[in-house]
């Protein structure tokens, strides 16, 4: 029974698989998560229902895969030798613009996430638990190059640092983030809770 759906997976290409994510993104921009339907998706695509749901399952699904695979890159891919290059490294992937665009996107979502508890599964499972897998990989090798104390009490907060600083420069600032601000963030704020040196 599980081989069917695999079979019917496989008929959407790469190519495909972007320009419906890219569609997604799209309509998450004009009106929001709660008001994006399914029914909209088929539509500006110019796919069935029954297709999307098939290879997705849902809304919850489709949206956490599409801002997946909007993400520039894996964070498996930074590795330059210190824990400062690889965080500006990260900071990097994307440039202001789309920077900006992304951030008015997730707020967006952060919000819907709270009232979806299916939306909240699928960001854990397809995006949150990936990517902290992988950033807790890159902070391990700062660990073991003697970079960081592996007792250091501020290793457990990184994320919650960056993601912050993300989040609420808007907020607080009342502009959007850039590379500028988050590298500066990074070398004041960061690296000093590591004990890391900032030259």
């Amino acid at each position: 029974m599980t081989e069917a759906p695999t079979a019917r997976r496989s008929r959407i290409t790469p190519e495909r698989e972007a320009e419906l994510y890219e569609a997604v993104l799209d309509l998450l921009r004009e009106v929001g998560y709660d008001a994006l339907t399914m029914d909209a998706v088929a539509a500006r695509t110019r796919s069935s229902k029954a297709t999307l749901y098939r290879q997705w399952g849902g809304k919850p699904e489709l949206v956490a895969k599409a801002i997946r695979h909007n993400k520039p890159g894996s964070i498996a891919d930074i590795d330059t030798g210190t824990l400062r290059g690889d965080l500006h490294a990260l900071t990097a992937r994307e440039d202001d613009c789309a920077m900006q665009q992304n951030a008015a996107l997730m707020r967006g979502l952060f919000m819907a996430v709270h009232a979806n508890p299916d939306l909240l599964t699928a960001f854990k499972e397809l995006l949150i638990e990936p990517e902290m897998e992988e950033f807790q990989r890159m902070v391990r090798r700062a660990v073991d190059r003697g970079e960081v104390r592996a007792d250091c009490p501020a290793l457990d907060y990184v994320v919650h640092m960056l993601v912050g600083a993300f989040a609420t420069r808007t907020l607080i600032d009342d502009q959007p983030p850039t590379q500028a601000f988050l590298k500066s963030y990074i070398d004041a704020v960061v690296l000093p809770a590591l004990g890391v040196a900032v030259n």
